[in-house]
C-alpha cells in the first residue's frame, strides 16, 4: 500500500474518534439533567401531548434507542468519508494516467518539437542544459536526435508517440507486381530471344544484316554499334528468332548487361584475325550472371591471318569450353562478309532453343522489358520493348518505373503497325505520359486510376529513401558543425575578449567575397555541361563515362541538366545562366536554337560518335586548365675560372666561361647548377667577350658573365645554363579507358 494512501487513511480514524467522543458527551450530559427535570418535564407532559406527540416521543427516548442511532449514523458517517476519499484517490490516480501524448518523428527540429509540446523554445533548451547537447550550436531549425526528444518529453512528463513511424506502418503498399508462375499446362512453346554480343568492330551488326538481309552496319555512324536493336528475323526453315544487337563499344556496358538479362540465348562473337579482346571478356561475364547458354561465332573466317583454333584457345581462360576441347559450347565458323555458314549458326541457336524447351504464358496481363526509349516529334515518348508473358493490345494499361502508358500504338522493328504483341516479340509502343527508362520492367493493370496509384506508390517510395538520405546528411552536417563550435570555443576559452575579437576579425576579413579577378580564376576552374541524347541508353552511356572522371583537382566538371531529345531553347537558357557548355549525341539543334545560341555566347558541340564526344568534352577541360611552363634549353656553358671586378666602390664576381652547346644570349634567362643543384635562376648584368660586350657567345667561344645577383659566389667546374620559358597548353589527366 503507498504511503499517501497510510497517511489518509489515519487522519480520517482520528476525524471518527474525535466524534465518536462528543456524541458520548453529549449522552451522558442529557442522562445526567434527565434525573433534575423529570419533574418540570412530568408537567409539561399534559400541556404539550396532544400538539407534538412525535416530538414528546423522541424526547423521552430510551438510552439504549438512542445509542442505536448515534451507531447507525456513525456508521452511515464512516461510509460517507470512505467514498470520499476513494473518489479523491482515483481522480489522482486518473490524473496521472493521463499525461499528454506528444506526436514526435526522427529528425525533428527544436521549434518543431516546442509547438508539439505546446511550450515555448526556451522551455526545450532550459530542459537541454544539463546534457550533453552543445546549447550553443542549437538553433530553432536545428535537428535533434531521438535520445534528446526522449529527454525532453520525459523531463516534461509527457507520453511519446512516434507518429511518423506508425504512418509509414499505416500506409498500404500499392506497388505493382509479377503474377505467381504460371500453371506448366498453360504454357506455350517460343522462339528465342538472342542477343549478339562481342568486342567492338568485331563484326556483329554485318552477321546480323547477313541474317536479315539489310544494311544496319552501312548506316551506322563510324561503323560502330551505338544503340540496342530488336529485330525479328524469319529463317528459311519457317522458324524466327528475335535478334538484340547490343553494342560492342566500352562506353555501353550498361547496354550489354540489359541485353543479357533479357535473353534466352547469346551469341559471342570474336574475330578470328583478333582473338579474345577486352569487350568479349566483358561479354562472357554478363553472360553467366544472367546464367544464360553461349553459342560462340568465330567471325572474319575468309581472312589470311584467320586462326579460329587461337580463339577457342584463349576462350578456355575464360570458362568458354568449346565441343571440340569436350565442352558443351557450340562453336561456327562463319564470314559475315561473304555469308559463309550463317545457316549452320542459325541452325546451331535453334538447337540448342529445342534443348531449352523454351515456353511462355501468352494468356492475362502483360510481362516485359524496356530495351529502349526515346522522345519521337510526331508521336511523344516511345519505346522498344521485349513481351515476356501474357498479349498485349492497343489500349491496354502499362506501368514501367515511375511512368505508364495507355497503349495508342504498336509498331515492329521495320515501322508497320500491328496489333498484337506476344511473348518474344520485339515492340515500339506509343502512348507513355513520361519517358520510362531502359531497362525497367513492364507491367499490365487493370485501370488509368489503378496505374496513377502504381506511379504516385512508386515516387512515394522513391521521396522517402531520398529524405533519409538528407536526414543522414543533415545528421552528418550538424555533427561536423557541433565538432567546429566546440573547438572553435576551446580556442578562444582562455583567451581575453579583446585578443578574441581581434582573432575572430581577422578571420572574417579572410572571409570576405573574392574579387573579380579571383572570382574569374576559380570560375574558370569548372565545367559545367548539359548533355542530350537521342535515346535513354545513350544518355545513360554518357552518364556512366561522366562517373569515373577523377580529375577534379584540375578542373571541377559539374553536370547541370541531362535529358533525351533534341536540344531546345530551355537548355541554351540553362547553359546561359551557369555558363556551361551543351553537348548533343546523335540530336540535333534547330538553327533558331543555333542562332540563340551563338547570340548568348553558349557552345552546342554535336556529334555522332561517342568516342568523339568524349575527345571533344577532354580538349574543352584541357582548355580550362592552366599553361604549363616549360623551359627550352638554349645553351649551355662551364665555368673555367673566377675573378672579381671593382665598380665605382664595390666588387662584381665575374666568371670566365666556355660555351660548351649551343649559345648563350644576354637578353634570355639564366641559372646556376652545381653538383646537380640549382643555385640560382635570374638575368645577366653583362656579358663580354675579352673587354667588349656582346650579346651572343656561340659554341667554344670564351666569355666573361656577372649576375644580377651579387651574393652568389662562382667556383671553377660549375654549369651555366641559358634557357627560354615557352607556354604550353596543358592536357587533362582524365582517361575515360578506350
Amino acid at each position: 500500500m503507498p504511503w499517501p494512501y497510510v497517511g489518509v487513511k489515519r487522519n480520517m480514524n482520528q476525524k471518527l474518534l474525535k466524534l465518536e467522543n462528543l456524541l458520548r458527551f453529549h449522552i451522558v450530559c442529557r442522562q445526567l439533567h434527565s434525573l433534575c427535570q423529570r419533574r418540570t418535564l412530568a408537567q409539561w407532559r399534559h400541556m404539550f401531548s396532544s400538539a407534538y406527540p412525535v416530538w414528546t416521543a423522541q424526547l423521552y427516548a430510551r438510552p439504549w434507542q438512542t445509542d442505536a442511532l448515534i451507531r447507525a449514523a456513525l456508521s452511515q458517517h464512516r461510509l460517507l468519508v470512505t467514498k470520499k476519499e476513494e473518489r479523491s484517490q482515483k481522480s489522482q490516480l486518473s490524473s496521472r494516467k493521463s499525461k499528454k501524448e506528444v506526436e514526435v518523428w526522427i529528425g525533428m527540429t527544436v521549434e518543431e518539437l516546442a509547438r508539439a509540446m505546446e511550450k515555448d523554445i526556451d522551455y526545450i533548451y532550459e530542459s537541454l542544459m544539463n546534457t550533453a547537447v552543445d546549447i550553443d550550436s542549437l538553433e530553432a531549425d536545428s535537428h535533434l536526435d531521438e535520445v534528446w526528444i526522449k529527454e525532453v518529453i520525459k523531463m516534461a512528463g509527457m507520453k511519446l508517440k512516434w507518429s511518423k513511424l506508425k504512418q509509414e506502418k499505416v500506409r498500404e503498399n500499392k506497388d505493382a507486381v509479377k503474377r505467381p508462375q504460371a500453371d506448366p499446362a498453360l504454357l506455350t512453346p517460343k522462339f528465342p530471344v538472342v542477343t549478339i554480343m562481342g568486342h567492338v568492330d568485331h563484326g556483329k551488326t554485318t552477321l546480323l544484316d547477313k541474317l536479315r538481309k539489310t544494311q544496319v552496319a552501312a548506316m551506322e555512324a563510324g561503323g560502330i554499334t551505338q544503340h540496342i536493336g530488336a529485330f525479328l528475323v524469319s529463317l528459311p526453315s519457317g522458324e524466327k528468332i528475335t535478334f538484340l544487337d547490343t553494342p560492342g563499344h566500352a562506353a555501353f556496358s550498361a547496354m550489354r548487361a540489359r541485353g543479357a538479362q533479357v535473353t534466352d540465348i547469346v551469341i559471342l562473337v570474336v574475330a578470328a584475325d583478333d582473338g579474345v579482346m577486352k569487350q568479349t571478356v566483358e561479354s562472357i561475364q554478363h553472360a553467366k550472371d544472367a546464367q544464360v547458354p553461349i553459342v560462340l561465332a568465330i567471325n572474319k573466317c575468309d581472312k589470311p591471318e584467320a586462326d579460329p583454333e587461337k580463339v577457342k584457345k584463349e576462350l578456355l581462360a575464360y570458362d568458354v569450353v568449346c565441343e571440340d576441347y569436350g565442352g558443351d559450347v557450340q562453336a561456327v565458323h562463319v564470314s559475315a562478309l561473304t555469308g559463309d555458314n550463317m545457316m549452320a549458326l542459325a541452325e546451331a541457336t535453334v538447337a540448342l532453343a529445342e534443348m531449352l524447351e523454351l515456353k511462355a504464358d501468352p494468356t492475362g496481363p502483360v510481362e516485359g522489358t524496356v530495351i529502349e526509349s526515346f522522345t519521337d516529334k510526331g508521336r511523344g515518348p516511345v519505346t522498344t520493348a521485349i513481351i515476356q508473358r501474357g498479349t498485349l493490345r492497343k489500349g491496354s494499361i502499362l506501368v514501367a518505373g515511375k511512368s505508364w502508358a495507355k497503349v495508342r500504338l504498336m509498331f515492329d522493328e521495320n515501322g508497320k503497325t500491328i496489333n498484337e504483341a506476344y511473348p518474344s516479340m520485339p515492340v515500339g509502343i506509343v502512348g507513355w505520359r513520361d519517358l520510362p527508362s531502359a531497362g525497367d520492367e513492364i507491367l499490365e493493370v487493370e485501370s488509368e486510376p489503378r496505374a496513377r496509384q502504381v506511379v504516385d506508390w512508386r515516387k512515394y517510395e522513391q521521396e522517402q529513401e531520398k529524405n533519409k538520405e538528407s536526414l543522414k546528411l543533415i545528421e552528418e552536417k550538424r555533427k561536423e558543425h557541433q565538432e567546429a563550435h566546440r573547438k572553435a570555443r576551446e580556442k578562444y576559452g582562455t583567451l581575453h575578449w579583446k585578443e578574441r575579437s581581434l582573432i575572430k576579425y581577422k578571420e572574417k576579413k579572410q572571409q570576405q567575397p573574392l574579387k573579380l579577378k579571383e572570382r574569374v580564376e576559380r570560375e574558370s576552374n569548372v565545367l559545367p555541361i548539359i548533355i542530350k541524347g537521342d535515346v535513354d541508353g545513350s544518355v545513360e552511356a554518357l552518364l556512366d563515362i561522366m562517373d569515373t572522371y577523377d580529375a577534379s583537382h584540375e578542373c571541377e566538371l559539374e553536370l547541370v541538366h541531362f535529358g533525351v531529345g533534341d536540344i531546345s531553347e530551355n537548355d541554351v537558357n540553362l547553359a546561359e545562366t551557369f555558363h556551361g557548355v551543351i553537348y548533343g549525341f546523335n540530336v540535333n539543334a534547330a538553327n533558331v536554337i543555333q542562332q540563340s545560341a551563338a547570340k548568348k555566347g553558349v557552345k552546342i558541340k554535336l556529334h555522332k560518335i561517342i568516342y568523339r564526344l568524349i575527345e571533344d568534352l577532354q580538349e574543352e577541360l584541357s582548355s580550362r586548365l592552366p599553361c604549363n611552363v616549360e623551359e627550352h634549353v638554349i645553351g649551355e656553358a662551364s665555368i673555367l675560372a673566377t675573378f672579381s671586378i671593382t665598380e665605382g666602390k664595390k666588387k662584381v664576381p665575374v666568371a670566365g666561361c666556355r660555351v660548351q652547346k649551343g649559345q648563350l644570349e644576354k637578353q634570355k634567362k639564366f641559372k646556376l647548377i652545381r653538383n646537380g643543384h640549382v643555385l640560382w635562376k635570374g638575368s645577366l648584368i653583362s656579358l663580354k667577350h675579352h673587354k667588349d660586350d656582346i650579346s651572343v657567345s656561340k659554341t667554344g667561344m670564351d666569355c666573361g658573365l656577372s649576375l644580377d645577383e651579387e651574393k652568389i659566389e662562382f667556383k671553377v667546374g660549375d654549369d651555366i645554363v641559358c634557357y627560354e620559358e615557352k607556354e604550353v597548353v596543358a592536357k587533362t589527366s582524365w582517361d575515360p579507358g578506350f
